[in-house]
């Protein structure tokens, strides 16, 4: 299991302020931490120098279009984006055709993740076809590896069946409802945030309360029932102030926010097109504060991506036709450590903790997001916080091009990934 190999001269997380280190990966896992030059001979040696060496970062919220949309995305291409980015892990979505909401599915889609450059696992349906009508059967679908259900890109409308979801998981340890929290009714039709833009635009807006109505009905369930619940690219101050009082309560929820819902606003649609379409739609400036409050104070536990490819042709139309989603699996290291860690807002501490080691919590991935020492598993990103650059889309991985941040100006890039013990990216290029 992997190979044998040195990563030299970087400063390890969790002593960034000490000196720098060799850090020695054999066997998959960490064999042996030592002084620079201590570790020389024992295998493929790479520069760390003026480096972080990092927990391999984790992103749970991903689309990767296997099975049913291979032409915007798949698998393999998803997952070398991935681990370019430092990505040692992803959870898929299940919003494919058809729904990942069985075994053979799961097992098919953990079968091609084996044999990628980042682990890839997947979440199922809480409904069956992700139609709100049925459950699925957990107790099989947690039994074949899967931790997150959801309905992602629909909402499970039904309280009843929500109630249900939340009662049954609660017997299987580690395992999750999340949820894409916008009232159907609230926001059929509606294409961008319900506001200035829209009104400009003539186009009709998805409300900032259809977010809150369902978090708040979610959030009561979870309390009665016990339940874990997580709430999906959480986009407003509505939201987030709910998800705040229910951890003071004890309900047991935790929240996830995009780097664009982190960034971006509304007005940034006229900019960037169809690509600034996504749901939850970008909000409004004071959304954007109150979700930037909500990752410092806590309320908030990680960043994932909802990396979203779609074909070029299907974003080539107008607003109203577009399809929702941005791509960002493979740039969001970089953007959160551009707008928050090297403007001195975050602490390296807290951006381990929002793009590693809580992501990886979350969805009960025990081997990611682990204290890098010796025995734990290595799955680590070498991550450069001085390098300059911009995307575009000659350099980056996807078969897609729906990325908001082409052209924007980057600092910090990965410069070598290592997962599963084994050196998938070396000097920015798949090994």
């Amino acid at each position: 299991m992997g190979e044998s190999v040195v990563i030299s001269g970087g400063l390890i997380s969790g002593n960034q302020s000490g000196p720098p280190m060799d850090l020695h990966v054999e066997g998959g896992v960490i064999a042996e931490i030592a002084p620079v030059g201590g570790l020389k001979g024992k295998g493929l040696l790479i520069d760390a120098t003026d480096a972080l060496v990092l927990p391999g970062f984790v992103d749970i919220q991903v689309h990767f279009r296997t099975p049913g949309g291979e032409e915007s995305e798949d698998i393999s291409s998803g997952a070398a984006g991935a681990a370019l980015g430092g990505v040692t892990a992803c959870v898929m979505m299940p919003n494919t055709i058809p729904t990942i909401d069985n075994v053979e599915l799961v097992n098919e889609v953990l079968s091609i993740g084996r044999d990628t450059p980042c682990d890839v696992y997947t979440s199922a349906s809480v409904t069956r076809a992700r139609e709100g009508q049925q459950l699925v059967n957990f107790e099989e679908l947690y039994a074949a590896g899967v931790r997150v259900f959801t309905d992602d890109g629909t909402v499970v409308d039904d309280a009843d069946l929500m109630e249900d979801a939340l009662v049954a998981t609660c017997k299987l340890p580690g395992s999750v409802i999340s949820q894409h929290a916008e009232h159907s009714e609230m926001v059929a039709g509606g294409v961008i945030n319900d506001g200035v833009v829209a009104k400009r635009l003539g186009l009709k807006g998805r409300p900032r309360e259809a977010e809150a109505v369902i978090v708040e009905r979610d959030l009561r369930l979870a309390k009665a029932t016990g339940g874990r619940y997580h709430v999906l690219h959480i986009s407003t101050s509505l939201a987030t102030d709910l998800v705040r009082t229910a951890k003071r309560s004890g309900v047991r929820v935790t929240a996830e926010v995009t780097p664009q819902h982190l960034i971006l606003t509304e007005e940034d649609v006229e900019r960037l097109g169809t690509s600034g379409k996504m749901n939850p739609p970008l909000r409004t400036g004071d959304d954007v504060e109150a979700l930037r409050t909500g990752i410092f104070d806590g309320t908030i536990d990680a960043v994932a991506t909802d990396h979203a490819p779609h074909s070029p042709a299907s974003k080539d139309v107008g607003l109203l036709d577009a399809p929702p989603g941005m791509l960002g699996v493979e740039t969001m290291a970089s953007v959160i450590w551009t707008d928050f860690v090297h403007t001195g807002l975050m602490s390296i501490e807290r951006f381990i903790g929002l793009l590693s080691q809580i992501p990886a919590q979350i969805a009960g991935l025990g081997s990611q997001g682990r204290e890098l020492r010796v025995g734990a598993p290595a799955n680590i990103a070498v991550f450069d916080p001085n390098i300059s650059w911009a995307a575009d889309h000659g350099s980056l991985q996807s078969k897609s091009t729906n990325n908001p941040w082409v052209g924007k100006n980057l600092t910090g890039r990965v410069r070598h990934t290592i997962c599963r013990g084994t050196l998938v990216v070396a000097d920015g290029v798949l090994t």
